[in-house]
């Protein structure tokens, strides 16, 4: 009988990551070929160099697709060009996002459609997508939305990226609901506030960034590799009996 930490080996899987060429989403698309896993990157820039050389020094193979989320138009060509390059797909991570400050008072149509677009209209659409893909398959296979704090928590200034991320989490539950019996687990992890572009402007105010690290436990922020856990037990037959689940990495955030 294999040992528990082979549960955790991705070897010879497919994951799909999007959001790949920086931040989270390189610290987890790393991760994942670390794992074992060979990665489709999707990234609306035309390469991601650094991604992809650190991916091919834990030995797995690294196909670049180019994409713009803010519709749902790539959709089907990113589930194609995964499947014609490797021939399967077995994980998706759901990690691409933007969002827009402004107050709620003055809040424009565009500013909520821009982020509503990325962060849950082309998200939910991706994950129907590959789930079609993984019941062709027959063999199951794993979806990881990124959610955020702000899935549990109101937040100021946000509304649009508030919305999308309650919504990521209300649907990570509902396609666990109506696929978990096809052995697809889908799951959302939580980032923290974490050291990102995202975060930039909240950083770069003193008063905001004290206020925020005074709140967390283990008091400072988040790095894409405390997400890298995480990101492999979703992704592995180690979570095989977690579905609908969203996992907070929070530096004990939500705790307080």
């Amino acid at each position: 009988m294999s040992g528990i930490l082979e549960a955790f080996r991705l070897d010879g899987k497919v994951a799909v990551v999007t959001g790949a060429e920086r931040g989270l989403g390189r610290g987890m698309a790393v991760a994942l070929a670390q794992a074992g896993a060979h990665i489709v990157g999707v990234t609306y820039v035309a390469s991601a160099p650094e991604t992809e050389a650190a991916v091919q020094a834990a030995g797995r193979k690294y196909v670049h697709v180019m994409a713009d989320l803010s519709s749902i138009e790539p959709v089907q060509r990113i589930v194609d060009t995964a499947v014609a390059q490797f021939g399967r797909i077995d994980i998706l991570l759901n990690n691409a996002g933007t969002i827009m400050r402004n107050d709620t008072i003055d809040f424009t149509e565009q500013q909520w459609d821009a982020v509503m677009n990325v962060n849950l209209k082309t998200a939910f659409f991706l994950c129907q997508a590959v789930a079609r893909r993984f019941m062709e398959q027959g063999s199951g296979g794993k979806i990881i939305n990124i959610a955020s704090m702000l899935s549990f928590q109101g937040g100021i200034r946000v509304p649009s990226y508030t919305a999308s991320k309650s919504g990521i989490r209300g649907l990570t539950m509902l396609m666990a609901n109506e696929w978990a019996s096809r052995g697809i687990c889908v799951n959302a992890i939580a980032p923290g506030y974490m050291a990102t572009d995202n975060t930039a402007q909240l950083r770069a105010d003193a008063q905001r960034s004290a206020d925020i690290l005074a709140r967390i436990p283990a008091a400072r922020w988040g790095t894409p590799e405390d997400l890298q856990g995480a990101v492999v037990f979703l992704a592995s037959s180690a979570s095989d009996y977690v579905n609908g689940t969203t996992l907070a990495v929070d530096g004990g955030w939500l705790a307080r």
